[in-house]
């Protein structure tokens, strides 16, 4: 982790907009408008995708990508003014929400002023023409890092939003550039700004390997860490929807966490979620809604900052395009009460303390234990019905998640239809599942 990384990131709340297709006008004064609801769902930090100037040069869609940017320190005109950012950041803070913004250095649009101005920070083909590492991304073209000038130009960018009053940033594909490049990013930053948030959207092992195969940078989660605060879950990603499926056993996926836990500092943080710009909806991909829910529930519950994207509250099930007027469907907010007890639970003291997985089948089961009242969560992520035993003492407990009464008798409780997170009085030693491929038992003396 970053040495000032504060461990009261991985209690975090995140929630995610697309500008373009929040609000009827695809503007900041829509999301403006929203703040108080947000806020009221118990979020920390508003993330906004780019927000800058999009390339029309070889776009895609009608409107194009946010992440092909011409101008790192410009706003968008589709969504208003630099003024009304300023406006929407005032409004945030004046609420207690900090904001962060999508962070893309890897490339830029083709019609970037960047590669007008200075052709050399870019990669070039042996004609001269400045090109992309990967193809299908054909609306960009990519840096070249490291480039002292270009290293200079970006960090500057950095600085002038954090002074800007922008509190974070959410740094696209980090993995690609440089370990130093972000070393000397955030010293920089911290200079002008002290506590400003670090995201990284740490990628896919495969894609690392890949990378390097080819001779490009491609850093670990490990070397990520060491200038970020928090890191994506796609080190594991692949297996966690496999999971959902029921392709591969829950088991598996619990078994990744626990290796997470041994390969990365201790402090480390990650960002959870079930869905965001990239990937499915959890309601598309899990078989039913109920167990889309048990996992929205454990990725809350579980170790890590949790992320809400947009339109999950209103149980939406389609991911809007990046390149088009795509709204999201907003409804009556269905979810908005469950996913705001979720983000509540995020400041519950036991998260500060160790989480313990219990078991995998018919449910995860999982508890929290700190100094003083613990969290013991069951989460139905196999759609079953019946009864299941618990590491629980018989009685009465509360469901944080719904004030309903939950009576455990003779050791176990009714299997609950999506989830159910329990304060535990006096938490017990609990006896944590075996993991075949991580746990060993030291020979008897």
């Amino acid at each position: 982790m970053a040495a000032n990384t504060p461990a009261s990131s991985r209690n975090l709340v995140i929630y995610e907009v697309y500008v373009r297709n929040h609000g009827p006008n695809g503007a900041f004064a829509d999301v403006e408008v929203d703040l108080e609801r947000i806020r009221s769902l118990g979020v920390d930090v508003v993330w906004f995708m780019p927000i800058h100037p999009i390339g029309q040069l070889n776009k895609k869609g009608s409107l194009g990508c946010p992440y092909s940017i011409q101008d790192y320190r410009g706003v968008n005109p589709e969504y208003g003014t630099r003024e009304d950012f300023a406006r929407f950041i005032e409004k945030a803070h004046s609420l207690g929400l900090k904001v962060m913004i999508d962070v893309v250095f890897n490339h830029t649009a083709h019609d970037s002023l960047l590669v007008a101005e200075h052709p050399e920070y870019f990669h070039q083909d042996s004609y001269g023409r400045p090109i992309a590492t990967v193809p299908e991304w054909s609306d960009v073209i990519d840096l070249k890092h490291p480039h002292p000038g270009l290293a200079e130009y970006l960090i500057d960018s950095l600085k002038g939003w954090a002074q800007f009053g922008v509190d974070g940033f959410r740094c696209d594909v980090a993995s690609l550039l440089p370990q130093d490049f972000w070393l000397q990013a955030r010293a920089e930053v911290e200079k002008v700004k002290p506590g400003v948030l670090w995201l990284a959207e740490s990628v896919h092992a495969s894609f690392v390997a890949h990378r390097r195969e080819n001779g490009l940078s491609g850093l670990s989660d490990s070397e990520v860490y060491a200038a970020f605060d928090l890191t994506y879950d796609y080190d594991i990603w692949p297996i966690f929807q496999q999971a959902v499926r029921g392709v591969v056993p829950v088991k598996r996926y619990l078994e990744a966490l626990r290796f997470q836990d041994a390969i990365y500092p201790q402090n480390f943080v990650k960002m959870r979620c079930v869905e965001n710009h990239d990937q499915l909806r959890i309601l598309k991909l899990a078989p039913s809604r109920s167990q889309a829910l048990a996992w929205t529930a454990f990725a809350a519950f579980n170790r890590g900052a949790f992320l809400i994207y947009a339109g999950q509250e209103s149980a939406a099930t389609h991911t809007p395009s990046l390149f088009d007027i795509d709204k999201i469907e907003w409804g009556a907010y269905e979810f908005q009460t469950f996913l705001t007890r979720l983000a509540g639970l995020k400041k519950h003291p036991a998260q500060k303390g160790h989480l313990h997985l219990l078991s995998a089948e018919p449910a995860i089961q999982a508890a929290w234990v700190g100094q003083g009242k613990g969290l013991y969560g069951i989460f139905n992520t196999s759609g079953q019905y019946g009864r299941v035993e618990a590491q629980l003492p018989d009685g009465d407990y509360l469901d944080l998640l719904t004030d309903a009464r939950v009576p455990v008798r003779g050791g176990s409780l009714d299997l609950p239809f999506d989830a159910v997170i329990l304060e535990v009085e006096h938490p017990r030693r609990y006896q944590p599942m075996t993991f075949e491929l991580l746990d060993y038992h030291l020979p008897a003396e």
